[in-house]
């Protein structure tokens, strides 16, 4: 058991981007965790194969340094708003936090939310200001802008006493004055050391262990990760477990693991504020309290923020079904999205009407195109609405989710983002210069307004745009906003694309799919240049006769089709369109295959209008 003063915990936060990923590694490999003839990979704590492809921390995970004698144990925590429950958990772990800045871009809507979190559980913090080698770097300014944040959340006398440390963190340098450049992360390992408090001494000797994270092991199976916060735990011991709705059941401690860089240890015994994984436990949960068999007290559940979006997951019915993927029946699809929203406290997920379709509600599209990502390549089929947001109804008047969003700029963007955002609902709250011909636009706007616009947004600053935003509130209904101008590419039947049919049908507008694809009635394969829908035959072959003539017959030159990635199709479709998604392929769909049914549908609807029976 590790002594109560020899041990810190503490939480990296900052937005996306700003580098808490890289700052942990570089804190691991100056703190000799590794071997000096080990091969690292950049940004280690992302180990799963989503955070390296998108460059993104998705999962909170912990590790462990020992610096002079003490252990830190450290938090690496997402940026992406629509990740805020694993935020959420890893604060409940922790006694300080490290809040970590762009010098370039200051403090956005994400430090805001996590700051703001780590202020109301008073947890210290050592403010750091990364990536100071940029060109466009402004310390003082960044600063200046962090003691008014500290200031607009209500941080009291103590709170407003905190370190500055700036720092490279790809080049793992810290230091305390900008005039003397730091040559290592010892002046953060001070900080840490001099202001986060060790864990509080108990209030009383019973055992409580509240658990935030769950994790697998092939050999001794589920393990829960959590913070002993009182009493002392060691293996082979009886404990209760303490579940929602005060229900007590009886459990034992198999194994018992301390962390010590990126690996697991097993330990003798555990004490306060020690973080540790314990197995032997199947069943539990999130939330849960692990306890004194003779006095079990449960501790505060983990609770996070209102989901904001919802979709519909369904089975997939299409032509094509089964053929790509090991998991497809509606069991398999329903003990998969119960098992995520076990392990995941920010997603709920509930039965619909139809047994082969499940609503899954979360903080944002991001996060549930993750969820669809991870399921895909685990083997999974399925299909997904567009995304919806989550509404409510307050006084009789339907209310639905605002979003605050920043966007950094370039001044030549600012004309044409204000544009496209008006018809989406936004309203400019706030406009200020950056510097360097960057301008940071502030609007708020109803969150189904911002679906879609990401890869828009993307398009119109030529790359050179940063937005992110965080929920603010409910407001009533804004009525309709139009969310995509032109009309779907329709398939009118089974087969394979044919290069001679393309070729006439690209001149009608954008194709998502080259020659040689196997397409169906009711797949969409482009996106057509008018508002209404096209239906096409694109497996028409060319007639063959005997007869030839020069100049006849014309080249087929077909355009690259659109890449449709998974992201891109969820904003992209209509609400009477589906994504289809295999471990394979990624297509769309209208929900009503047949043309016929289609029509019917959709002259019903004009019907209804018009108020006809």
């Amino acid at each position: 058991m590790i002594a109560r003063e020899n041990i810190r915990n503490v939480a990296i936060v900052a937005h996306v981007d700003h580098g808490k990923t890289t700052l942990v590694d570089h804190m691991l490999r100056q703190a000799g965790i590794f071997r000096s003839n080990e091969a690292v990979t950049e940004r280690v704590m992302d180990s799963n194969d989503l955070e390296r492809e998108k460059g993104i921390t998705i999962l909170a995970k912990n590790t462990a340094v020992t610096y002079k004698g003490k252990q830190i144990n450290i938090i690496d925590t997402p940026g992406h708003a629509d990740f805020g429950g694993e935020v959420e958990r890893g604060l409940r772990l922790v006694d300080g936090v490290i809040l970590l800045v762009d010098a370039a871009e200051g403090p956005l809507p994400q430090t805001r939310f996590v700051l703001s979190k780590a202020l109301g559980m008073g947890l210290k913090t050592v403010l750091v200001i990364n990536k100071i080698d940029r060109q466009d770097a402004r310390p003082k300014e960044i600063l200046d802008q962090v003691y008014s944040l500290y200031i607009d959340l209500g941080a009291d006398e103590h709170q407003l006493e905190f370190p500055v440390l700036y720092t490279v963190a790809r080049q793992g340098q810290s230091s305390p004055s900008l005039e003397q450049p730091g040559k290592s992360l010892e002046p953060l390992f001070e900080a840490i050391l001099s202001h986060i408090s060790p864990p509080p001494a108990p209030t009383q000797e019973p055992l409580q262990l509240l658990v935030a994270n769950l994790d697998y092991d092939d050999y001794v199976g589920r393990l829960a990760v959590g913070r002993v916060q009182s009493g002392r735990l060691t293996p082979n011991m009886p404990v209760a477990v303490m579940r929602d709705g005060g229900k007590v059941e009886q459990g034992k401690i198999v194994k018992l693991y301390g962390f010590q860089g990126l690996k697991r240890t097993e330990i003798a015994d555990a004490g306060p504020g020690e973080i540790v994984s314990i197995a032997g436990i199947e069943a539990i949960s999130i939330g849960d309290t692990i306890a004194d068999v003779e006095k079990p007290v449960a501790l505060p559940r983990i609770t996070v923020d209102e989901p904001t979006m919802m979709m519909i997951f369904k089975v997939n019915d299409g032509p094509l079904a089964g053929k790509e993927g090991k998991y497809v029946t509606s069991r398999n699809l329903r003990e998969r999205l119960y098992r995520e929203a076990y392990r995941n406290v920010s997603i709920r997920v509930e039965d619909t009407e139809m047994p082969d379709a499940f609503r899954v509600v979360g903080r944002g599209e991001l996060q549930l195109a993750v969820i669809i990502e991870t399921m895909r390549r685990e083997g999974y089929e399925l299909t997904a609405s567009n995304p919806e947001p989550v509404t409510k109804t307050v006084d009789g008047v339907l209310h639905e989710p605002m979003e605050l969003m920043f966007c950094d700029v370039p001044e030549g963007s600012v004309g044409v983002v204000t544009e496209r955002l008006g018809p989406r609902k936004g309203r400019m709250s706030d406009m200020s210069q950056l510097g360097g011909g960057r301008t940071r636009l502030v609007f708020r706007i109803p969150a189904r307004g911002l679906i879609g616009f990401r890869s828009e947004f993307l398009t119109i600053t030529r790359g050179e745009g940063i937005m992110s935003s965080q929920f603010d509130g409910y407001e009533p209904w804004f009525g309709y906003i139009p969310k995509r101008a032109n009309g779907a590419i329709v398939s009118d039947r089974l087969g394979e694309t044919v290069p001679y049919a393309l070729f006439s049908i690209q001149e009608r507008g954008h194709l998502f799919v080259g020659a040689g694809v196997t397409i169906y009635e009711g797949m969409i394969i482009g996106e057509h240049v008018h508002p209404s829908e096209l239906n096409v035959n694109a497996c028409r072959e060319k007639k063959l006769t005997n007869i030839r003539a020069a100049g006849r017959d014309e080249n087929v030159i077909l355009t690259p089709p659109r890449e449709m990635g998974l992201e891109k199709a969820l904003e992209w479709i209509a609400d009477d369109e589906l994504v289809e998604v295999t471990p394979k392929s990624v297509r769309m769909r209208k929900k009503a295959l047949s043309s016929g049914e289609r029509y019917r549908a959709e002259r019903d609807r004009k019907r209804e209008e018009r108020g006809e029976a």
